[in-house]
């Protein structure tokens, strides 16, 4: 039986996240404005049959494909937001489920830190080398979702609404973290639609 995890259309990748999922991309790179769909099943093994239903299905291009022993992340991208949605139903109609029977998306942890010092500043960037880089004195926005795959949406939502610099989305694994950096009333507002677009998703409940 394979459990889907996570799926999120994005509609329009925006340019900073665009960016850093080409920097771990192993197949077609996305550029800014491509339609993308993220799907996370498990097992892992099951994103090979899933990746050949999608591409099988319409134009789209393969992004990315991690195989884990327990998840598996399948990231398909194209201009044609149509192409994306059918890919999209074609996976889902070889699961034989819909789109709200994703597992819950659980909010880990979830903060604002004003002002970091420079030293804090200094190891963030040691340990984030595809993303961009923190300044001393910027705030910070921390999140952590299970499953991992939810992070890209709260990344792609919170660059739309405000001015800010990503310095980590992470989806892989068991939980998908998520670290970006600006002014602090820069930050509140990309805290505010990160959350706010994971409350808006409609999932099955009582899985997390």
């Amino acid at each position: 039986m394979i459990e889907l995890r996570t799926y999120v259309f994005l509609d329009s990748l925006q340019p900073q996240l665009a960016s850093y999922m080409g920097t771990a991309s192993m197949g077609f790179l996305p550029v800014p404005g491509d339609s993308c769909l993220w799907v996370e099943v498990a097992p892992g093994m099951a994103v090979h049959r899933l990746s050949d239903v999608a591409l099988k299905a319409s134009n789209v291009r393969l992004t990315q494909q991690i195989v884990e022993r327990s998840y598996g992340s399948m990231v398909f991208n194209h201009r044609d937001q149509s192409d994306v949605l059918e890919a999209g139903n074609k996976v889902l109609q070889s699961l034989n489920t819909v789109e709200f029977d994703r597992q819950e998306c659980a909010l880990m942890w979830n903060e604002v830190i004003p002002s970091v010092t420079a030293d804090h500043a200094t190891l963030i960037n040691r340990d984030n080398r595809k993303g961009s880089m923190i300044m001393p004195g910027q705030s910070i926005f921390i999140m952590e979702t299970e499953p991992a795959g939810y992070i890209i949406y709260a990344a792609n939502e919170a660059e739309k609404a405000a001015n800010i610099t990503l310095v980590e989305a992470r989806a892989v694994g068991a939980y998908g973290r998520l670290l970006m950096a600006g002014k602090e009333a820069d930050v509140q507002e990309a805290a505010r639609a990160a959350t706010q677009a994971l409350q808006r998703l409609t999932c099955r409940k009582g899985t997390v």
